[in-house]
C-alpha cells in the first residue's frame, strides 16, 4: 500500500515495486496535476513515464520541463517527441523559435534528424552540413551525414573526418561515433580492411561504457526454454483477450525487420509501425519474465482474466503510441525471452520472425552505431554468444507455436518479395492485396538504424555483404559454430 504522505512520484515508484503499472501511471498524472510541478522535477517524471510505456504522460512532463531560455530543455522535449513518433509536432514547435535558435548547431542537427526520419534526405544532408559549418567537430552530424551519402575515394568529407578523428580533445563517445562514420565511408569505397579497423576501434571505445554478460544471457535463455514448455504454458489461466492489435515482427537487429514492416505498411488495413518495446511494460505486473513470476502474478491478481489484463494494457499503450484504431506493426527486437507470455496473453497474435545469414547479421551489427547502445554488438565473440541464445529461443518458440510463428528468410524475401508479401498477409489473417511490397506511406516516421535503406526499392544487394570481410570474422565463426 502506498504511503499517502509521500510525494506522488515516490508513491509511483513504490507502486512499480509491487508491480502496479496502472497505479504508477495514475500517480504520475496526479504529480502533474497536484504535486511538484516545477520544471526541475519534470524530467524525472518524464523518464519514469517513458519507462512504463505511458508516452502521453512522458511527453507532457517533458513539455513542462522546458525552461525559458534553456536550449537543452527544448532539445530534450523535441527528442522525446521524435522518439515517440511525434516528429511533425517537434518540427512545428521548432519552427516557432527565433532564428538564433533555428540556426544553432544542435538545433540544425535535430532538424536534420527529423528530416531523415521523414525520408527527406536532401533536406537532411543540407541541415547536417549547416550544423557542421557552425560546429565542425559535431560527431553525431558527421555520422548522420555519412549514413545518408555514398562515398568515393578522395571524398573531402573523409579527409575532414580523418583529421577530426586524430584530435585528442574529443570525448570517448564522440571518437567512437567518428570511427563508425569513417568505417562506413571506407566500406563505400571498397576498402573493407580499413573499414573493419575503424569499426573495431569504435566498438573498443564503446566497450568501456557498458558491460555485456554472455553467460548471463545464455543462462536466461536456457531457463526460459526449460520453464516455458507446452505443459506449463497450458497450466496458466487462459486469456480472454480477443483479436490482434499489432502485427508482431521480430528477429535480430539488421535481419530485415524494417523491410517486413515497410511491406506490411503497404496494406490498406495497416496504419503505422515502429520498434516500440511495449509488451515488457505491460508485463510489469508479473515482476519478471520467468514461469514462477507468471504463476505468482496469477495468484495475487484480483482479476478473473489476469492475462487478458496484460493484453489490454499492451493495447492501451499501443493506442497511445500510434493514436490510430487500425492495425500497426510492432517490430520490437529483443522480445524472444517473453514470447511465451506474449502469445499466451494475446491468443490471436501472430509473429513474423526474420532469419538471415549469421555472418551478414554479425557484420552488420558490428559495423552499426546503435545510438541507444547494444553492448553485445561491440565484440564479435559477444555477437556470436547472443545470436546462439537467440537461435535457441527461436527454435523453442517455433516448435511450441508452429502455426503462429512464420520464419521469414531474408535472402528469399528480397529475391521474391511478391511471394513473401502474400505469405505475410496470409499469416497475419489480412485480406490479400497485390503489390503491397511496392507501396509507400510518405512522410511516415522511421526511427531505426535502417531508415535510409527502408526508403529504397527491395534489393538483394546486401546479401553476402560479409564475404568482403571474411578474413576478419574468424572470432565470430569460431564461437558461433562451435
Amino acid at each position: 500500500m502506498n504511503d499517502a504522505s509521500k510525494p506522488f512520484f515516490t508513491q509511483a515508484l513504490d507502486a512499480l515495486k509491487s508491480g502496479d503499472r496502472r497505479g504508477a501511471a495514475a500517480l504520475l498524472w496526479r504529480e502533474l496535476r497536484e504535486g511538484n510541478t516545477s520544471a526541475k522535477n519534470m524530467p524525472s517524471v518524464a523518464q519514469l513515464a517513458a519507462n512504463i510505456g505511458e508516452f502521453d504522460l512522458a511527453i507532457e512532463a517533458s513539455r513542462r520541463a522546458v525552461v525559458p531560455g534553456s536550449l537543452d530543455s527544448l532539445l530534450a522535449y523535441w527528442a522525446m517527441l521524435g522518439i515517440y513518433g511525434r516528429t511533425q509536432e517537434a518540427l512545428a514547435d521548432i519552427g516557432r523559435q527565433s532564428n538564433a535558435v533555428l540556426e544553432h548547431p544542435s538545433v540544425l542537427h535535430c532538424r536534420g534528424t527529423a528530416a531523415t526520419q521523414l525520408g527527406r534526405f536532401d533536406e537532411a544532408q543540407e541541415l547536417f552540413r549547416r550544423a557542421l559549418a557552425r560546429a565542425p567537430d559535431m560527431a553525431p552530424s558527421w555520422l548522420s551525414l555519412a549514413m545518408l551519402k555514398k562515398f568515393d575515394s578522395g571524398d573531402p568529407d573523409i579527409a575532414a573526418m580523418e583529421q577530426l578523428e586524430r584530435q585528442p580533445a574529443q570525448s570517448t563517445e564522440a571518437h567512437a561515433i567518428l570511427c563508425y562514420a569513417l568505417g562506413k565511408a571506407y566500406d563505400d569505397c571498397g576498402e573493407p580492411d580499413r573499414a573493419f579497423e575503424l569499426f573495431a576501434r569504435g566498438a573498443a571505445l564503446r566497450r568501456g561504457s557498458a558491460q555485456f554478460d554472455p553467460a548471463g544471457i545464455g543462462a536466461a535463455a536456457q531457463a526460459i526454454i526449460r520453464e516455458f514448455n507446452a505443459e506449463n504454458l497450458n497450466q496458466l489461466k487462459p486469456s480472454g483477450f480477443a483479436g490482434q492489435r499489432s502485427l508482431f515482427v521480430t528477429g535480430l537487429p539488421r535481419s530485415g525487420t524494417t523491410l517486413v514492416e515497410q511491406i506490411l505498411l503497404g496494406h490498406s488495413a495497416v496504419a503505422d509501425g515502429e520498434e516500440v518495446n511495449l509488451f515488457w511494460a505491460a508485463m510489469i505486473p508479473a515482476r519478471g519474465i520467468g514461469l514462477e513470476n507468471a504463476r505468482a502474478y496469477e495468484r495475487r491478481s484480483g482479476s478473473a482474466d489476469p492475462w487478458g489484463e496484460i493484453a489490454r494494457d499492451y493495447a492501451h499503450l499501443i493506442d497511445q503510441r500510434f493514436r490510430t484504431p487500425e492495425l500497426v506493426v510492432d517490430k520490437s527486437l529483443g522480445q524472444s525471452l517473453f514470447i511465451g507470455p506474449m502469445l499466451h496473453s494475446m491468443p490471436d497474435a501472430r509473429i513474423a520472425w526474420l532469419r538471415r545469414s549469421p555472418e551478414d547479421v554479425a557484420l552488420s551489427c558490428f559495423s552499426t552505431y546503435f545510438s541507444r547502445g547494444l553492448p553485445w554488438t561491440w565484440s564479435l565473440t559477444d555477437i556470436a554468444e547472443y545470436m546462439r541464445s537467440e537461435d535457441a529461443l527461436f527454435a523453442h518458440w517455433s516448435e511450441l507455436f508452429p502455426e503462429r510463428i512464420l520464419a521469414v528468410p531474408y535472402e528469399q524475401l528480397v529475391q521474391s518479395p511478391a511471394e513473401w508479401s502474400e505469405r505475410l498477409q496470409q499469416h497475419f489473417g489480412l485480406p490479400v492485396e497485390a503489390g503491397i511490397e511496392k507501396a509507400s506511406k510518405a512522410e511516415r516516421t522511421i526511427g531505426s538504424a535502417s531508415v535510409s535503406q527502408a526508403r529504397e526499392s527491395i534489393s538483394a544487394a546486401r546479401v553476402g555483404r560479409s564475404a568482403a570481410y571474411e578474413r576478419h570474422l574468424g572470432p565470430f565463426r569460431e564461437r558461433y559454430y562451435r
